[in-house]
């Protein structure tokens, strides 16, 4: 015998075909994410996210800092507080000596990456354009590359002395490398397609480098100009710590001689932020320059 099972309606249960479907907080139809409207959440992951995840490990680092120093673990003519040494850094930028020093220093580093940075364009769109130029220059120039810049500083330091032309050439010289290579690789590396295309469309010479060649070419170009501005900023403090009387490098021997570490912190602290907001400016003028480009993920 057979017994006639009773049919239940779904709506009895309280379940909804289309509810079950999808769950509500991805549901598309009302554009949110766990009620969150979806622009401002991807405006959130994408803009605000990284900028929080930048945070906890700097603020980990200065709370260690903090207790290094508040219980001693390190001696505190070593490492001096994180107050000793913004009360250090308040005074000098009082006194003026910061400003005056930071003065000399981004001169010196404007003046060496300028000339490295004329240099570098002008090799590296000479061995992009030429292959014949090319292959005299090139092997010359990878050599020259892989000698650092403190290598030459006995040499230079023979030749010019010790005064501003050391160090401007040393700057140079380090902003010169990656410009040149760079630039270099950018122009070797655009697409054959693009070149054909325009002679399809019969461009002249001139049309072809400034549609086609170097508007391709200019994301390394930029990268490479980038990363010769960081290389020069750290080459500046290099050699003002070796063969300098004023400038930050300068300020951090000075400190280390008379062993007041708090001026020496004060200094490092100071030519990290400067360099970061420099790389910054450089960011924000490659977002203008390349709006075009659409980031891949």
């Amino acid at each position: 015998m057979m017994h006639q099972s009773a049919t239940i309606p779904l709506s009895d249960l309280g379940l909804q075909i289309g509810a079950a479907a999808e769950p509500p907080s991805l549901r598309v139809g009302n554009a949110t994410t766990a009620g969150v409207p979806v622009a401002l959440w991807q405006a959130i992951r994408l803009r605000l996210l990284p900028r929080v995840l930048a945070w906890p490990f700097p603020l980990f680092l200065l709370l260690l800092w903090y207790l290094a120093a508040r219980y001693e673990w390190v001696a505190p003519q070593v490492l001096p507080s994180p107050q000793t040494v913004a009360a250090t850094f308040t005074d000098l930028l009082r006194s003026g000596e910061l400003f005056d020093n930071l003065k000399i220093s981004l001169l010196r580093v404007l003046a060496g990456f300028g000339l490295g940075l004329f240099g570098g364009l002008t090799l590296g769109v000479a061995m992009g354009l030429s292959p014949t130029f090319k292959d005299y220059v090139y092997p010359l120039f990878k050599a020259f590359s892989q000698v650092p810049v403190l290598g030459w500083l006995p040499l230079l330091m023979l030749l010019v002395g010790i005064d501003e032309a050391l160090k401007i050439i040393l700057i140079s010289h380090a902003a010169l490398v990656p410009i040149t290579l760079n630039t270099y690789k950018g122009i070797q590396n655009v697409p054959s397609r693009y070149v054909e295309v325009a002679r399809v469309f019969t461009f002249t010479r001139w049309q072809l480098l400034s549609r086609v060649i170097f508007p391709a070419a200019l994301p390394p170009i930029w990268n490479g100009i980038r990363y010769g501005f960081t290389h020069a900023w750290l080459a500046l403090v290099v050699v003002e710590l070796l063969a300098s009387s004023e400038g930050l490098g300068y300020m951090i021997v000075f400190g280390r001689q008379l062993f007041q570490l708090d001026v020496v912190m004060a200094s490092v602290v100071v030519v990290g932020i400067v360099g970061f907001t420099l790389d910054k400016l450089l960011a924000l003028i490659e977002v203008g320059l390349l709006s075009w480009r659409r980031e891949g993920f």
